[in-house]
């Protein structure tokens, strides 16, 4: 069987690779996670020194941060979680509606962090935002057939909540061990990304199912 089965989670996955390993392995990961970081800071430019001159603009942030890992650590739990969800809800979603769910997840995580401190200057970095829009979808679309339901708790709604738990407690154990998992090379967890982009995920997963279907 092949290890990729989709394409854009493919071209996702390798771009990220690719981008991720070249700034861990020439040292430029501080740089890049300052200027193509997401800091919630910039979205209202205050306190910010007027001289430092950004490469990156902030409304673009949220995607580029999804770019930067912190370390191999960073970027292989992150991917190993996209490319086994990212497949099946791209088989279900298409090519397109797996990119779109992949950006406005980008973006629903950067507010949800932002909503948890919009005066920090910590750039966020790494994918697992993004990734979580698509674990949620993924909950929502193949909840029912992989979990049973507790009392008059239905089964869907078993595996959303699990798989929630189950992705935000990975991310946290991440961040004590020191690998990065969203904040800075050793900062700490973004829990509002998390939140926002799995939020995103559960809301965007039938509507974007539906066009699809219409579309095809």
């Amino acid at each position: 069987m092949k290890f990729f089965e989709t394409r854009a989670t493919a071209i996702i996955t390798i771009v990220t690779v690719i981008v991720s390993g070249f700034l861990v392995l020439s040292g430029s990961l501080g740089y890049w996670a300052v200027n193509a970081g997401f800091i919630p800071l910039r979205m209202t430019d205050l306190g910010i020194p007027s001289e430092h001159m950004f490469i990156v603009p902030s409304w673009a942030t949220p995607l580029t941060a999804t770019l930067i890992h912190g370390g191999w650590a960073h970027i292989a739990l992150n991917l190993v979680m996209l490319v086994y969800c990212g497949q099946f809800v791209e088989k279900a979603l298409g090519t397109v509606g797996l990119v779109v769910l992949y950006v406005l997840g980008a973006y629903a995580a950067a507010a949800g962090h932002w909503a948890f401190g919009s005066d920090s200057t910590a750039p966020m970095i790494g994918a697992s935002g993004a990734i979580s829009a698509v674990v949620g979808a993924y909950a929502l679309l193949y909840g029912e057939r992989r979990a049973q339901a507790i009392g008059p708790v239905p089964a869907g709604v078993v595996h959303v909540v699990w798989l929630a738990a189950a992705w935000i407690g990975i991310q946290l154990l991440m961040g004590l061990a020191g690998f990065g998992a969203s904040v800075g090379a050793s900062g700490p967890i973004a829990i509002g990304a998390h939140i926002g982009g799995f939020l995103a995920g559960l809301v965007l997963a039938r509507p974007l199912l539906l066009w699809h279907y219409r579309a095809a």
